[in-house]
């Protein structure tokens, strides 16, 4: 029980913390997007290699990379990362939180699709029943919002796609992280450099606050990924299935309630579609744990 309780602390701050994150990203809208992504990832690099000096894991770290088809997956899954990264964080600057919000409630499905696709999983009628009320969520946006949901889906779609490809590393999310975020570093301190020498640059330049955020950057970014990692591990999956539509939901209610964006009955609809499918989704989810328990 000791270890459960643990565990659920671990996984709802997560959660909480990716729910809340837009806040954090709206207290830097001074600060160009290219920019933040390569604040993020050059010190959540950081973070991660101290990390791993502590644990005295980089052993693991040159493991991974002495394996060819390692190293090509994890660039794939650096592409996929940086481009979410960036999608999300873009996302919330230029005021499309309620998209980003609609992506990660849509990915879980993604993921079921993916599967079926790539790994020859078979779907039951409750999951093709919540692909089904998904796809009608994103037909009325396009149909009644004249509004194609495309950073939805590029969230949902890359990151569906970077879990199904990290899923065939042998290397711990902590060790995966630090080779894509250090892969990616040299071009991110390139790019800082570049824009600071234009005179562009933000570190240094917008007072110290500004400058206190952009290094935790970092932390918003490697401190969660860690909480889940370690959280996710002792909770079962029907459990983890059910909170990770927290994240969603408090970007969801912050668009809403405090960012003001447009939320329409046609929006409405397009959610209730949304919410149907997960409902449906982690009925399936449920039912199928208590199944396999029982076995």
């Amino acid at each position: 029980m000791r270890t459960d309780t643990r565990g659920l602390l671990y996984t709802l701050s997560a959660f909480v913390i990716w729910g809340l994150s837009p806040l954090f990203w709206k207290a830097l809208l001074s600060v160009p997007a290219g920019q933040l992504l390569a604040h993020r990832i050059v010190w959540a690099a950081l973070i991660l290699g101290v990390l791993l000096t502590a644990q005295r894991r980089w052993g693991e770290a040159r493991s991974a990379l002495q394996s060819g088809r390692v190293v090509l997956t994890l660039l794939v899954t650096t592409a996929l990362i940086g481009a979410n990264w960036w999608i999300y964080v873009w996302a919330i600057v230029t005021e499309r939180v309620l998209q980003a919000s609609l992506g990660y409630y849509i990915n879980p499905l993604v993921t079921v699709l993916l599967a079926m696709v790539f790994l020859g999983e078979r779907l039951d009628r409750a999951q093709w029943g919540s692909l089904a009320l998904a796809a009608a969520g994103v037909a009325v946006m396009i149909v009644r919002l004249g509004e194609f949901p495309w950073i939805a889906l590029v969230l949902a779609v890359s990151f569906a796609f970077y879990g199904l490809l990290r899923k065939q590393v042998g290397a711990e999310a902590e060790v995966g992280l630090l080779v894509e975020t250090g892969i990616l570093t040299p071009v991110m301190i390139g790019y800082l450099v570049r824009a600071d020498l234009a005179g562009n640059g933000a570190l240094g330049h917008q007072g110290v606050l500004i400058d206190g955020l952009l290094v935790a950057a970092g932390a918003i970014t490697a401190v969660p990924l860690l909480l889940f990692t370690h959280g996710a591990r002792r909770l079962p999956l029907s459990a983890v299935g059910f909170l990770q539509y927290l994240a969603p939901t408090l970007q969801f209610l912050l668009a809403i309630f405090l960012f003001r964006e447009p939320f329409t009955g046609s929006h409405f609809m397009a959610f209730a579609c949304i919410w149907a499918a997960l409902a449906l989704f982690t009925w399936d989810l449920s039912r199928r744990a208590v199944f396999y328990r029982s076995r």
